[in-house]
């Protein structure tokens, strides 16, 4: 495929963007005492080396009431200005112009960061947690704009080109601009003139600061379904007022905010391209700025029908180019069946975030630990070796290829006749496919590295220790307990009244069930075994109860920001949901369903009961192989049962180590 829209030069005030792909800003969460490190470093320099054109590093709080989060920059102080000039001079020297955004969230600031009360227009709610704010005095106001601009000047002596000034996601700029949170009746307040008086003031006060040669660009963020945020003919106007004023180079347009979180980053759950309706508003409107649009465009061919359209003149992607940061050199030099596409799952980047973690991804398991791996690049092995890999889940995968990556000769032996193992059935949950086009980029990656792929190949001890492999590795997975154990009950081992209607998930996803009418998941995990099997069962007409120990169905994925999603649409197909409960008996025709909260029991009919509870570990290979004396190492789930992240982790590790 060819990219024509991708790759068209951009003059962007002092500076030329080699291509239209921009690396946007977003928290990683990785700084040390305030401070940019070797991780953060070789973090961003992948994806200048990878070929984005415009980096917007994450944003820099510009004072003490703008903290967010623990790995947040260090304020107010001179003492980034060094590490940073060392972050800004490497990926510079691939031709990347470097961005920093500066933000002021207002009130929904994190006031246990930061011990500092928030600051707002109005003194409102925070949406970020369940504080309040303190309503800034024109004496504070004025101490903001100071802190903008000492911050933009800090970026300067950084060798940063330019920086982005955050008006997005009903920030502080953005809480002065909407009138639901802006109810002052000064020069602050009231026309638009004066409600857009302080960014305007930020942006032309930078301007004045750092010269012609510094790019400024503005933040916005699209959020229609909220009746309280500004709606886009509101952002039209405003953004036609500042462009009017030239005040900013660039506005960036991304979806959702503090009102509306789950749109901030949008999961698999939601349509793609969802900045470019607002983009191409605002397009409409600016006479000076170009535009990016910027919020769930994935892909290279997303991003090339975008400009294509004249949708924008930029595009962002962001969750794209941290799955493959490469993302950008292999479109344009026609290796396009080669990217690594991003799942929109949220589990890593948004989900160790939302843990104050470092983020990293669940495909590419290199984010966070480039400075650790050299990248997400290989070196070759000093002594090719012979390798076999039993077992082709996500842990096997990555592990194969990396080996054949690195030079060694690879088998891979599958006992099914299809790649992906328990998720491969993950991916025929709905709206899951995404998983199945990563398996089928791992199919194409292990063939062009001749990897010698054995499909509907069961080899027992005797068989592997007769192939002579160097290294035997065992990515076998796990498998659903057969007891009904539940970690809520852990005084009974084995669920009364078991029968032939008790299904695993993996059973249901596999179409190995035979299911009822009517039909019960028990959920322990509060993921997307139980859950995505629940909306699957829905969707094909089942009546479906959810029952878990959890005070909230899908508990887990409250880390990735897709649980109301989930829970909205369970509801919509009129699944029950029976939260801090257990099951205490099955029947055949239905269970007894017991409270944690008051003990009471219920008879909850149905003639089918899955079961989505913690798997065990298959290691019946391992012990055999180690009767035989052949050493043998277990990854993944083999290794212990967890998600796909750490299996697909375990697997990189293991073939960077051969």
């Amino acid at each position: 495929m060819s990219f024509p829209h991708l790759t068209n030069p951009l003059k962007l005030r002092h500076k030329t963007l080699k291509n239209r792909v921009v690396f946007g800003a977003h928290t990683t969460n990785m700084a040390q005492q305030g401070m940019p490190g070797d991780q953060h470093l070789a973090y961003y320099l992948e994806r200048a080396i990878g070929g984005a054109a415009m980096i917007v590093v994450e944003p820099m709080p510009v004072h003490p009431a703008a903290v967010l989060t623990r790995g947040n920059f260090r304020h107010s102080s001179d003492e980034v200005i060094e590490p940073f000039a060392r972050l800004t001079s490497a990926c510079q020297a691939h031709g990347t112009v470097m961005i920093q955004q500066l933000y002021h969230v207002g009130a929904h600031g994190d006031q246990d960061n930061s011990f500092h009360a928030a600051w707002s227009p109005s003194g409102g709610p925070s949406y970020h947690d369940s504080d309040g704010s303190h309503e800034m005095s024109a004496a504070e106001i004025e101490e903001t704009i100071d802190a903008f601009v000492e911050a933009a000047k800090r970026c300067q002596k950084s060798g940063f080109d330019g920086v982005e000034v955050w008006a997005a996601y009903h920030s502080l700029l953005d809480q002065f601009w909407t009138p639901f949170s802006n109810t002052r009746d000064d020069n602050w307040g009231g026309s638009l003139e004066n409600r857009t008086r302080l960014s305007r003031e930020i942006l032309r006060r930078i301007r004045d600061a750092c010269g012609p040669d510094f790019i400024i660009g503005l933040s916005v963020n699209d959020e229609p379904g909220v009746e309280a945020a500004l709606g886009r003919e509101d952002m039209a106007e405003i953004i036609a007022l500042h462009d009017q004023e030239t005040l900013m180079d660039y506005v960036t347009v991304g979806s959702g905010s503090y009102f509306d979180f789950y749109t901030l980053i949008p999961s698999f759950q939601y349509a793609e391209n969802l900045g470019v309706d607002l983009a191409t508003r605002l397009k409409s409107v600016v006479q000076h700025a170009v535009v990016t649009a910027e919020s769930h465009i994935r892909t290279a061919e997303n991003a090339n029908t975008v400009l294509g359209a004249g949708g924008a003149d930029l595009v962002s992607i962001v969750r794209g180019q941290i799955a493959d940061p490469h993302l950008m050199t292999k479109a344009l030099t026609g290796r396009v069946e080669d990217i690594r596409g991003c799942l929109s799952c949220n589990q890593q980047c948004w989900g160790r975030r939302g843990r104050d973690y470092y983020i990293s991804c669940l495909i590419n398991p290199s984010v966070g630990h480039e400075h650790l791996w050299g990248g997400d690049r290989f070196v070759p092995a000093k002594v090719a070796k012979k390798v076999l890999v039993v077992g082709a889940g996500p842990a096997g995968l990555e592990a194969a290829r990396v080996a054949a990556e690195r030079g060694h000769t690879v088998i891979l032996a599958e006992a099914s006749s299809d790649l992906g193992g328990q998720f491969r059935l993950a991916g025929l949950q709905p709206r899951r496919a995404q998983i199945l086009d990563l398996l089928a980029w791992y199919e194409r990656q292990l063939t062009q590295l001749g990897v010698d792929l054995r499909y509907n190949s069961y080899l027992d001890a005797d068989e592997i220790a007769a192939i002579g492999a160097d290294q035997v590795i065992l990515a076998t997975g796990s498998l659903p307990p057969e007891t009904g154990f539940q970690k809520a009950l852990p005084h009974v081992p084995e669920l009364p009244g078991l029968n032939a209607q008790v299904w695993s998930a993996a059973d249901v996803m596999g179409r190995a069930a035979r299911l009822g009418k009517q039909v019960i998941v028990l959920d322990e995990g509060g993921h997307w075994k139980g859950c995505g099997t629940a909306w699957l069962l829905a969707e094909e007409g089942h009546d479906v109860t959810l029952v878990t120990p959890d005070p909230v169905v899908g508990k887990e994925l409250l880390r990735s920001a897709t649980d109301a999603p989930l829970r909205k649409r369970l509801a919509q197909l009129g699944v029950r949901f029976v939260t801090e409960s257990a099951i205490t008996n099955w029947g055949g025709d239905g269970a007894e369903v017991v409270s944690l909260l008051t003990g009471k029991s219920e008879k909850i009919a149905a003639q089918s009961l899955v079961l989505a509870t913690v798997n065990h570990a298959d290691t019946t290979l391992w012990t055999e192989l180690s009767q035989l004396g052949v050493a043998a190492k277990l990854l993944g789930d083999a290794h212990a049962p967890r998600n796909a992240a750490y299996a697909i982790y375990d697997g990189r590790v293991a073939g960077l180590k051969i």
